[in-house]
């Protein structure tokens, strides 16, 4: 290597290094915010307008914090892929009940409104069956997504009512 070129190299590696450092201590100043736990909502995001409407109970941008609640609730026996509170998304991974070997199921939640009410909610779920060893799509029961979104539906009041 050149002479003339160290001290180009040498100044490239110290503004990078003083880049860095500065980005970290950046990052690092101000609030202290504690990490967000999208599985219990804080309290401070639930609103308390209980109109006719169905409430007003909005997290975030637009999603309703007992609806989202209610979603983890219920589907808490499923393990998660990824749940977004402010988009209002849970996506589950395989699911395989313990009494079948051949049966798994998955579920993608999307909490669509402010409102408490059956529309703000929509379930899709997948079902897969085991054949010669791979795993197959299969139709679920008709009313398999219309129960789920009851017992939502019935655990999201709750949480409201025990709010009040």
């Amino acid at each position: 290597m050149p002479i003339n070129t160290l001290p180009a190299l040498s100044f490239t590696r110290l503004f990078m290094i003083t880049s860095a450092l500065t980005l970290g201590l950046t990052a690092c100043s101000g609030e202290k915010k504690q990490a967000d736990n999208l599985a219990i909502p804080q309290q401070h995001l639930v609103g308390v307008d209980r109109s006719a409407t169905g409430g007003d109970d909005g997290l975030h941008g637009g999603v309703n914090a007992y609806l989202w609640r209610a979603s983890i609730d219920t589907l808490s026996f499923m393990p998660f892929l990824s749940a977004d509170a402010v988009g209002g998304t849970i996506i589950t991974d395989w699911y395989q009940p313990v009494s079948t070997n051949d049966e798994r199921f998955k579920i993608t939640c999307y909490i669509l409104g402010r409102h408490l009410r059956s529309d703000a909610i929509n379930l899709k779920i997948f079902r897969q069956v085991k054949q010669n060893g791979q795993w197959f799509d299969a139709p679920i029961g008709s009313h398999t997504a219309s129960d789920i979104t009851s017992k939502i539906l019935v655990r999201a009041r709750q949480l409201r009512a025990d709010k009040a």
